[in-house]
């Protein structure tokens, strides 16, 4: 990845965040597309940490503005005479409909439409870094999505997962098109599942929609975590960073609370642990 030029959205925290600095440490120059400027000058600050002299820059947009989508994606065409890499990978879930200015949901104004601006608005440049990738991040919640095309914007029976998982098999389908009718310019696309993953995606999707997320994301560590308690390892052996607190408990005494099937044996091997 050396001396290559990387555009990445949604990298000032969760697996964006990670791999602006893993690609940073390859050598890359990472050009940040970030909403918050604190955190985006926090991001900054790391990845001149990893990748030093690198001239690693950050840009600030609105995702789900088509306006600021455009304008950003100009900005960063104007300064960059060419782009190896562009990662799509900001996205959110909300759990009540919200319209943006331009009238589309939020949640599909923001995971998908901004996908194809920014990537159409930065043509120009992946062309000029051919051999050059665009890379989606899409989800394995598209598997039972299905999309009503006379109902796009959900103005019909909301449901904060239902869209963003009908988002997920946009950026899929959108992915799939992208390859098909850039075949031959030595610009690939490609769509990923990232997996399921401690970050702070869903925390501002509010309501029991936030805490339902929460809740899975620390039961699914905590099983890995309590597993290899299971297996003979130690506390002390694991990472600092497990997540075993009173926080684990509480969330999975809710999830039984709720129907999920979670062993009598379990809470209580936690509960020892935490101990």
């Amino acid at each position: 990845m050396r001396g290559k030029v990387v555009v990445i959205t949604g990298a000032t925290s969760g697996i964006g965040q990670v791999a602006a600095e893993r690609l940073a440490g390859m050598g890359a120059r990472v050009l940040l597309v970030a909403r918050d400027r604190t955190r985006g000058a926090a991001s900054l600050s790391r990845l001149r940490e990893r990748g030093p002299g690198l001239a690693h820059r950050a840009h600030y947009a609105d995702l789900s503005s088509v306006a600021d989508t455009k304008r950003v994606a100009a900005e960063i065409a104007a300064a960059e005479p060419r782009i190896d890499v562009l990662i799509n990978n900001a996205g959110a879930l909300f759990n009540t409909r919200r319209v943006t200015a331009d009238g589309l949901e939020l949640t599909f104004a923001t995971n998908h439409v901004a996908y194809a601006v920014l990537t159409h608005g930065l043509r120009a440049c992946l062309m000029a870094g051919a051999p050059a990738r665009v890379i989606n991040t899409a989800s394995d919640a598209h598997r039972r999505a299905r999309l009503a095309f006379d109902d796009l914007q959900a103005a019909r029976g909301y449901s904060g997962l239902k869209v963003y998982g009908r988002s997920k098999l946009c950026n899929i389908l959108y992915t799939r098109e992208l390859a098909r009718r850039w075949a031959g310019t030595g610009v690939t696309a490609n769509s990923l599942h990232p997996g399921f993953v401690a970050t702070r995606f869903g925390d501002r999707s509010g309501g029991l929609l936030s805490y339902g997320i929460d809740t899975v994301a620390i039961f699914r560590q905590a099983a890995t975590y309590v597993d290899r308690i299971l297996k003979g390892e130690k506390p002390g052996d694991l990472p600092v960073q497990a997540p075993v607190s009173f926080k684990l408990i509480i969330n999975l005494k809710a999830a039984r609370a709720i129907g999920l099937a979670i062993p009598e044996a379990f809470l209580l091997r936690a509960d020892e642990v935490i101990e």
